[in-house]
């Protein structure tokens, strides 16, 4: 008995105890703890420098503390050895935050040995499979994990398995303007919205929609409208364009301010320009005459 006993502490109970720091040494295989849970204690566990998220709503995290209370975490929480009796976080940021304010002293874990790569590519890809993610959160993951885990957009669809036109539209959304951005994130407008504005190459007209959006509640379809009128109006073109001087450029947002539409002031080097006003339709013509008198 106490041989088979001695044999079967080369498994979880070995790793566990073990003093050994080199999470990569032979000794501590990956082969003794894939699939194996443990509970930790909770102070033993170090949080994650990758963590993809640093905001977290505190009343989620109550009926999530709530939950555990009463039910335990039904899903164990991702970790690796970092030495004797201390481990780093990998996935489970918000199960591990609710325990803690549940008071609870000890957590089911799945003990992992990775490197900072790995780590970082598995939590990335369970965050990225959260259902409260906003399409800005999960582009950004999508990001890193294609510059910092070096992986192309083919090896991307293979491991989180969603097909390549999906990440190359969520990629997209990062070469908005930051105020569109924000304003995704902070579910002023959706991705619906934000796919439309995208297909816009002037930010300044990107800038002047999303004012819009939110000033009118404009549906997703009155964008692509707009955004197409847009684009069916012919380019200004003049002799000689050069650079506005600052004037001009206050002025035209000033305008657009005070309007709510795109203005373009256009001036050539003899001092020539044109003054370009866009309405969508007759009634804004008519809205946009009335501010004008």
């Amino acid at each position: 008995m106490k041989t088979k006993k001695k044999a079967l502490g080369r498994g979880l109970d070995a790793i566990l105890q073990s003093p050994e720091t080199d999470i990569t040494s032979k000794d501590i295989s990956g082969n003794y703890v894939v699939g194996a849970i443990a509970n930790i204690a909770v102070e033993k566990i170090v949080s994650n420098p990758f963590q993809p998220r640093d905001q977290f709503d505190d009343e989620l995290l109550k009926e999530l503390a709530a939950s555990i209370e009463k039910q335990g975490i039904i899903q164990p929480i991702t970790v690796r050895k970092l030495g004797y009796d201390k481990y780093q976080l990998i996935s489970g940021e918000r199960r591990l935050r609710a325990s803690k304010v549940a008071g609870i002293s000890e957590v089911p874990c799945y003990i992992r040995v990775a490197n900072d790569e790995q780590m970082l590519e598995m939590a990335l890809v369970e965050n990225i499979h959260r259902k409260d993610l906003n399409a800005i959160e999960i582009a950004i993951s999508y990001q890193r994990l294609i510059e910092e885990c070096e992986l192309t957009h083919e090896k991307l669809s293979e491991r989180i398995s969603k097909n390549r036109s999906t990440i190359t539209n969520y990629l997209r959304l990062l070469k908005l303007p930051a105020e569109i951005q924000l304003a995704l994130r902070d579910d002023r407008i959706s991705m619906g919205h934000a796919r439309a504005l995208i297909n816009v190459t002037d930010p300044e007209i990107q800038l002047g929609i999303l004012k819009k959006i939110i000033a009118r509640d404009l549906s997703v379809r009155q964008v692509e409208e707009l955004v197409r009128n847009f684009q069916a109006q012919p380019p200004v073109t003049m002799k000689d364009p050069v650079e506005l001087p600052e004037f001009f450029n206050s002025t035209a947002v000033e305008l657009r301010d005070k309007l709510g539409t795109n203005v373009n002031i256009r001036r050539n080097n003899n001092g020539k320009g044109q003054i370009v006003i866009s309405f969508e339709s007759d009634q804004d013509f008519s809205r946009i005459l009335a501010l004008l008198d």
